[in-house]
Protein backbone atom coordinates (compact mmCIF):
# COMPACT_ATOMS: atom_id res chain seq x y z
CA UNK A 1 0.00 0.00 0.00
CA UNK A 2 1.29 3.39 -0.97
CA UNK A 3 0.48 6.65 0.72
CA UNK A 4 1.15 8.58 -2.48
CA UNK A 5 -1.71 10.13 -4.40
CA UNK A 6 -2.42 9.08 -8.00
CA UNK A 7 -0.93 12.39 -9.16
CA UNK A 8 2.21 11.74 -7.15
CA UNK A 9 2.57 8.28 -8.68
CA UNK A 10 2.11 9.66 -12.21
CA UNK A 11 4.61 12.51 -11.91
CA UNK A 12 7.90 11.91 -13.62
CA UNK A 13 6.57 9.17 -15.88
CA UNK A 14 6.36 11.46 -18.90
CA UNK A 15 3.51 11.76 -21.34
CA UNK A 16 1.64 8.70 -22.52
CA UNK A 17 2.30 9.38 -26.21
CA UNK A 18 1.77 12.28 -28.58
CA UNK A 19 -1.57 13.45 -27.22
CA UNK A 20 -0.99 17.17 -27.76
CA UNK A 21 -0.18 16.71 -31.44
CA UNK A 22 -3.20 14.44 -31.88
CA UNK A 23 -5.44 16.98 -30.12
CA UNK A 24 -4.21 19.83 -32.35
CA UNK A 25 -4.60 17.82 -35.55
CA UNK A 26 -8.18 16.92 -34.60
CA UNK A 27 -9.03 20.57 -33.84
CA UNK A 28 -7.42 21.90 -37.03
CA UNK A 29 -9.07 19.27 -39.22
CA UNK A 30 -12.47 19.95 -37.67
CA UNK A 31 -11.98 23.69 -38.18
CA UNK A 32 -11.02 23.04 -41.82
CA UNK A 33 -14.05 20.79 -42.33
CA UNK A 34 -16.54 23.47 -41.27
CA UNK A 35 -16.08 25.81 -44.27
CA UNK A 36 -15.49 22.89 -46.64
CA UNK A 37 -18.76 21.21 -45.67
CA UNK A 38 -20.68 24.51 -45.66
CA UNK A 39 -19.37 25.18 -49.18
CA UNK A 40 -20.35 21.65 -50.26
CA UNK A 41 -23.86 21.92 -48.79
CA UNK A 42 -24.41 25.33 -50.39
CA UNK A 43 -23.04 24.13 -53.73
CA UNK A 44 -25.17 21.00 -53.75
CA UNK A 45 -28.23 23.05 -52.80
CA UNK A 46 -27.67 25.30 -55.81
CA UNK A 47 -27.35 22.19 -57.99
CA UNK A 48 -30.73 20.85 -56.87
CA UNK A 49 -32.68 19.94 -59.97
CA UNK A 50 -29.64 20.19 -62.22
CA UNK A 51 -29.03 17.31 -64.54
CA UNK A 52 -26.22 14.79 -64.56
CA UNK A 53 -24.18 16.72 -67.14
CA UNK A 54 -24.48 19.99 -65.21
CA UNK A 55 -23.36 18.29 -62.02
CA UNK A 56 -20.36 16.76 -63.77
CA UNK A 57 -19.49 20.14 -65.28
CA UNK A 58 -19.68 21.72 -61.81
CA UNK A 59 -17.39 19.07 -60.31
CA UNK A 60 -14.92 19.49 -63.20
CA UNK A 61 -14.37 23.20 -62.50
CA UNK A 62 -10.83 23.63 -61.10
CA UNK A 63 -11.81 25.37 -57.84
CA UNK A 64 -14.54 22.83 -57.13
CA UNK A 65 -12.18 19.95 -57.92
CA UNK A 66 -9.53 21.26 -55.51
CA UNK A 67 -12.07 21.89 -52.74
CA UNK A 68 -13.63 18.44 -53.21
CA UNK A 69 -10.20 16.79 -53.00
CA UNK A 70 -9.33 18.81 -49.89
CA UNK A 71 -12.67 17.89 -48.33
CA UNK A 72 -12.23 14.18 -48.99
CA UNK A 73 -8.64 14.16 -47.74
CA UNK A 74 -9.32 16.13 -44.56
CA UNK A 75 -12.53 14.22 -43.85
CA UNK A 76 -10.94 10.77 -44.03
CA UNK A 77 -7.92 11.92 -42.01
CA UNK A 78 -10.27 13.33 -39.35
CA UNK A 79 -12.29 10.10 -39.30
CA UNK A 80 -9.12 8.00 -38.97
CA UNK A 81 -7.80 10.13 -36.10
CA UNK A 82 -11.14 10.02 -34.28
CA UNK A 83 -11.43 6.25 -34.61
CA UNK A 84 -7.82 5.91 -33.47
CA UNK A 85 -8.69 7.78 -30.27
CA UNK A 86 -11.70 5.56 -29.61
CA UNK A 87 -9.71 2.38 -30.28
CA UNK A 88 -6.78 3.44 -28.10
CA UNK A 89 -9.13 4.34 -25.25
CA UNK A 90 -11.50 1.38 -25.33
CA UNK A 91 -9.70 -1.62 -26.84
CA UNK A 92 -7.55 -3.09 -24.09
CA UNK A 93 -5.96 -6.08 -25.81
CA UNK A 94 -2.73 -4.87 -27.41
CA UNK A 95 -2.95 -7.40 -30.24
CA UNK A 96 -6.51 -6.44 -31.15
CA UNK A 97 -5.70 -2.75 -30.75
CA UNK A 98 -2.75 -3.01 -33.17
CA UNK A 99 -4.76 -5.01 -35.70
CA UNK A 100 -7.77 -2.70 -35.64
CA UNK A 101 -5.59 0.43 -35.84
CA UNK A 102 -3.82 -0.95 -38.91
CA UNK A 103 -7.17 -1.86 -40.49
CA UNK A 104 -8.69 1.57 -39.79
CA UNK A 105 -5.64 3.38 -41.16
CA UNK A 106 -5.56 1.21 -44.27
CA UNK A 107 -9.30 1.64 -44.86
CA UNK A 108 -9.13 5.42 -44.40
CA UNK A 109 -6.26 5.69 -46.89
CA UNK A 110 -7.99 3.36 -49.34
CA UNK A 111 -11.29 5.25 -49.26
CA UNK A 112 -9.54 8.62 -49.51
CA UNK A 113 -7.55 7.46 -52.54
CA UNK A 114 -10.68 6.03 -54.19
CA UNK A 115 -12.54 9.31 -53.59
CA UNK A 116 -9.69 11.47 -54.89
CA UNK A 117 -9.21 9.31 -57.98
CA UNK A 118 -12.95 9.51 -58.70
CA UNK A 119 -12.87 13.31 -58.40
CA UNK A 120 -9.82 13.51 -60.68
CA UNK A 121 -11.48 11.25 -63.25
CA UNK A 122 -14.49 13.55 -63.29
CA UNK A 123 -12.25 16.63 -63.53
CA UNK A 124 -10.21 15.28 -66.43
CA UNK A 125 -13.20 13.73 -68.16
CA UNK A 126 -12.00 10.15 -68.30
Amino acid sequence: MSLRTPLGRARGLGSAKDGTHHWWVMRLSSIALVPLMLWLIFSLATLAGAGYEATLAWAAQPLNTVLLILGVGVMFHHIQMGLQTVIEDYVHSEGKKFTVLIAVTFLAWLLAIIGIVAILRIAFGS
